[in-house]
C-alpha cells in the first residue's frame, strides 16, 4: 500500500473541489496541520484564506489554528475579532477606523472587542456553511451542524448544531472519549495510521489501543 503524500494540494485524482488546506495557506496566523481538507463546489477552494476567514486583519494578530485530520465544508467561515464592534463604547459605531477622517487618535483596533484565536482540534468535521466565532475552542472529534452557529467552546466529541450552535448529544460514551484522547491516532505517522485504518474505520477501539501496547 502506497503511504498518503500529506504534501499535495489536490488528494483526489481529477478532483478540483477538495484540496488539502495546508498546501494552500500563505497566512502565518493560519496553522492547519496534515491531511485536513476543504471542500469546496462554488469557488475555488485554494482562496480559503480570502472567502472563508473573514475580518482577519493584521493588526490584531490572532490566530486559526487547524489540527490534523479535519473536514472542511463547503462554505463554512472563521469570524475574527474585527467583526466585534465594540460594546464598551456607548456607539457601536466604529470611530476608530476612521482615524484619518476623524483625526481623533484612537487606536483602529479599539473599534471592536477582541475575544482571542479560532481554535480547532483534531479529527473535527464542521459541516456545510457553519460559522464559528472569533475567540471559540473546538476539541477534538467534535461535529459542528450544517449552518450553526458557534459562539461558545465545543467539548471533544460532541455534536453540536441551531443558531447558536448548542450540543446535541456526545458521539461516544465518556470512557470512549476518555480513551479516544489518550490514543491521540491522529498523532501517528502515516505509515502506522495505514495499518490501523480498518480499526479506526469500523470503530474497533480495543483493537487501536492493543496495536498502540
Amino acid at each position: 500500500m502506497a503511504i498518503p503524500d500529506s504534501k499535495k494540494i489536490y488528494p483526489r485524482n481529477g478532483d478540483n473541489t477538495i484540496v488539502y488546506l495546508k498546501n494552500v495557506i500563505t497566512d502565518p496566523y493560519i496553522e492547519v496541520g496534515d491531511f485536513t481538507f476543504y471542500n469546496d463546489f462554488v469557488n475555488d477552494p485554494r482562496d480559503f484564506e480570502k472567502n472563508n476567514v473573514l475580518y482577519h486583519y493584521p493588526i490584531n494578530h490572532d490566530r486559526l489554528k487547524i489540527g490534523k485530520f479535519c473536514s472542511i465544508a463547503c462554505g463554512a467561515k472563521f469570524l475574527f475579532n474585527s467583526a466585534n464592534h465594540t460594546l464598551s463604547s456607548l456607539s457601536t459605531y466604529p470611530f476608530p477606523i476612521f482615524y484619518e477622517e476623524w483625526e481623533h487618535g484612537i487606536w483602529a483596533d479599539k473599534a471592536w472587542d477582541n475575544k482571542g484565536d479560532i481554535v480547532i482540534g483534531n479529527d473535527v468535521w464542521i459541516g456545510y456553511e457553519a460559522v464559528i466565532l472569533a475567540g471559540v475552542t473546538i476539541g477534538d472529534g467534535a461535529i459542528i451542524g450544517a449552518r450553526a452557529v458557534v459562539t461558545k467552546d465545543v467539548p471533544p466529541y460532541t455534536i453540536v448544531g441551531g443558531i447558536p450552535a448548542n450540543p446535541i448529544r456526545k458521539r461516544f460514551l465518556e470512557e470512549t472519549i476518555a480513551e479516544l484522547l489518550a490514543l491521540k491516532w491522529w498523532e501517528l505517522p502515516p505509515d502506522k495510521i495505514l495499518e490501523r485504518i480498518g480499526y479506526i474505520q469500523f470503530g474497533n477501539l480495543d483493537k487501536l489501543k492493543a496495536m498502540n501496547k
